[in-house]
């Protein structure tokens, strides 16, 4: 049986994966989120080796909120505010095959800056994308964080479903877009 020589973008287009490993550099990358005008705020630095990756929230960029009554690290707007949720449960934070490790680790709520609660249907999961110069890009995806409140099932590391995402306009929101380079 004679197999097919296929070229190297065929084989790429059939097993993308192949493309996402082969352009994620080890080393040291800033995480920040940006608004529709391109201002950025510089929020994490993330540290890739093997395709295995550590994850640190720059802490001076966050205010401490006591909301609904838990502790969450904000950034604040001159009209929205930003929390960070740190996915609750055990991930395994390898982004050689796929970036969904990498999403669960930049889940936000936002709320109005005058609200004293938050809401949890105000969740905010940017699916992100690994561009050809290396560098990931992320837009805002809105989502119901009630999903998150019982761990899920047995072997599912990952409750959140497609199904459970709506893209969001980034014209209505503050922070729309997530940048790692």
């Amino acid at each position: 049986m004679r197999w097919p020589i296929l070229a190297l973008g065929s084989v790429l287009a059939i097993c993308p994966t192949l493309a996402l490993s082969a352009n994620i550099a080890d080393g040291a990358r800033s995480v920040y989120l940006e608004d529709q005008a391109g201002n950025r705020v510089d929020i994490a630095e993330i540290s890739v080796s093997n395709g295995v990756y550590e994850i640190e929230m720059k802490g001076e960029k966050f205010s401490d909120h006591f909301l609904s009554m838990r502790p969450f690290k904000c950034i604040d707007g001159a009209e929205k505010t930003w929390c960070h949720v740190p996915y609750p449960y055990a991930i395994a934070r390898d982004i050689s095959d796929e970036l969904t490790d990498l999403e669960y680790d930049l889940l936000f709520l936002w709320k109005d800056k005058g609200e004293y609660g938050i809401d949890l249907w105000n969740g905010v999961y940017y699916q992100l994308e690994l561009s050809d110069d290396g560098r990931i890009r992320g837009h805002l995806h809105e989502m119901d964080m009630n999903i998150l409140s019982a761990p899920p099932d047995a072997g599912n590391m990952r409750p959140i479903r497609d199904i459970d995402l709506e893209p969001g306009e980034a014209d209505s929101h503050w922070l729309p877009v997530v940048v790692i380079e």
